[in-house]
C-alpha cells in the first residue's frame, strides 16, 4: 500500500503535516475532508516507501553460481507445469543463500498480490540485472518462461565458466607477486638494518649501491606509516577518480590500450557483447532495447559508447555493423559476421558463434598472459635479490680483505 505525505489546514486554521498509508490518493483526500481538513498538498512518498518495505536485497548481491541454480530449477519446475507462486515457494525453501532466500520470499509475496513476475524481479536490481528482468518480461509476453529461464541459466553458466577460468589462471601469478612483494619489504625492514649495524660498528667503507640500499631501508623503517598512508590515499583517490565520468572513461581507455592486457580486455568485452546481444535477440527482446541493455552491461565505457553509436545508426536506418566497424574496437571478423547475420536474418546465431570464438580466444589469451607473467616475475625477483646480495657481499669481501 502506498504512503502519502500531506500538508493541510485543520479546523482551527493551523498547518498540519502528516504521513499515512492509503490505497489511493482520492481515498486519502476523502478521509481528510471528512475530518474538515483543507488540503494544501499531497505527494506519494515513493523513495521512503521503498525503504519502509525493508527490501533485503538493498546493497547486497548474490553469487553467480546461486543465480544459475535458481534459474535452472525455476525453468525445470515451470516446464513441469507448476504454478509460479508454488515454484517460488519451493525455491525459497531450497535456497541456502540468505540474501536470495529473502528476495524470493519478497517476490512470492508480490506475485501473490497480483504483481507480474517482471515487476517483482525489477524491485531487486542488485540480484536481478536488467538483462534478467527484460528477458523475463519477453518470456511473460510470449508465454515461454521455461525456455527463457533455461536460456538465462545457460548464459549465466557460460559467464561463470569464463570468470572461473580467468580467476584460476591468475591465482598463481598473483600469489607469487604478493609473496615477492612481502619478501622485499621484509628484507628492507628487518634484514638490511642488521647488516647496517654491523658495518657501522666496524667502520667499513660502503659502495654507493650499498649506501643507497641502507638509505632506503632507513627511510622505510622510520617512515613506514607514510608509505601506508600514501598507498591508502592513492587507492582512495583512484576509487574517487574512477567514479567520475572523465576518470572512468580514461581508465577504461587505458585498459584497452595497455600492452598485452588491453588485448585481453578487448576480447572479453567482445565476447560478453556478443553473448548478451545474442541471448536478448533470441529471447525476443526488441533490437533497440537489447542494444541499450548490452551497452549498460558491457563493463567498459568506451565499448558502451560504440554500442550507443550503433543504436543511433539504427534509428537513422543504417546497419549495426557500420558504426561498430568505425569505432575501431571491433575486429573485421566480428563486424562481418554481424553484417551477414543482419542480411540473412540469423543475427543471434552469428553472434553466438562470435561469442564462442572469443570465449576460446580469452582462454588462450589468459594462458599466454600467465605464461608471460611467471618468467617475468622470476627475472624481476632474481634481479632484486641478486642486486641486494651483491650490494651486501661487496663490503663483506672488503672487510675480509682488510682483516687478511
Amino acid at each position: 500500500m502506498p504512503t502519502f505525505v500531506y500538508t493541510a489546514l485543520d479546523p482551527n486554521g493551523k498547518t498540519v503535516k502528516g504521513k499515512t498509508e492509503a490505497e489511493s490518493e482520492s481515498l486519502l483526500l476523502s478521509k481528510l475532508h471528512e475530518q474538515n481538513y483543507h488540503i494544501l498538498s499531497v505527494n506519494e512518498e515513493k523513495a521512503r516507501a521503498t525503504k519502509a518495505n525493508n527490501v533485503p536485497s538493498a546493497g547486497k548481491k548474490v553469487k553467480l553460481k546461486n543465480m544459475v541454480i535458481f534459474s535452472r530449477q525455476f525453468a525445470t519446475m515451470i516446464d513441469a507445469g507448476i504454478a509460479i507462486v508454488r515454484c517460488l515457494d519451493i525455491l525459497e525453501s531450497q535456497t541456502k543463500d540468505p540474501v536470495l532466500k529473502s528476495v524470493i520470499a519478497q517476490c512470492k509475496k508480490d506475485v501473490k498480490g497480483g504483481m507480474s513476475l517482471t515487476d517483482a524481479f525489477s524491485k531487486h536490481p542488485n540480484v536481478f540485472s536488467r538483462l534478467y528482468v527484460n528477458m523475463v518480461k519477453a518470456a511473460e509476453t510470449g508465454g515461454i518462461l521455461d525456455k527463457i529461464l533455461d536460456r538465462l541459466a545457460t548464459f549465466l553458466e557460460t559467464e561463470q565458466e569464463v570468470r572461473s577460468k580467468i580467476k584460476s589462471a591468475m591465482i598463481y601469478p598473483i600469489l607469487v607477486l604478493v609473496f615477492a612483494f612481502l619478501m622485499v619489504i621484509a628484507l628492507f625492514l628487518f634484514v638490511l638494518p642488521k647488516f647496517k649495524e654491523i658495518f657501522d660498528s666496524m667502520s667499513v667503507e660502503l659502495p654507493a649501491a650499498t649506501s643507497m640500499l641502507f638509505g632506503i631501508s632507513t627511510v622505510m623503517s622510520s617512515y613506514w606509516y607514510m608509505g601506508l598512508a600514501v598507498g591508502i590515499g592513492g587507492y582512495l583517490a583512484y576509487k574517487w577518480y574512477s567514479k567520475t565520468d572523465t576518470g572512468a572513461w580514461q581508465i577504461d581507455m587505458m585498459k584497452l590500450k595497455f600492452p598485452v592486457i588491453g588485448e585481453l580486455v578487448q576480447k572479453m568485452s567482445i565476447s560478453r557483447f556478443s553473448r548478451t546481444f545474442a541471448t536478448l535477440i533470441h529471447s525476443g527482446v526488441p533490437m533497440m532495447r537489447s542494444l541499450e541493455i548490452v551497452a549498460e552491461t558491457s563493463g567498459n565505457r568506451v565499448i558502451s559508447h560504440a554500442i550507443d553509436s550503433a543504436r543511433n545508426a539504427i534509428r537513422e536506418g543504417q546497419k549495426i555493423s557500420t558504426p561498430l566497424a568505425q569505432s575501431g574496437l571491433f575486429p573485421q571478423m566480428v563486424t562481418h559476421m554481424i553484417d551477414v547475420g543482419e542480411e540473412t536474418g540469423r543475427l543471434s546465431e552469428m553472434l553466438t558463434k562470435v561469442s564462442d570464438f572469443y570465449d576460446q580466444e580469452v582462454e588462450n589469451a589468459v594462458k599466454a598472459l600467465t605464461s608471460l607473467i611467471e618468467p617475468c616475475l622470476i627475472v624481476v625477483m632474481g634481479s632484486i635479490v641478486g642486486f641486494i646480495a651483491i650490494s651486501i657481499m661487496t663490503p663483506i669481501f672488503k672487510l675480509i680483505s682488510a682483516v687478511g
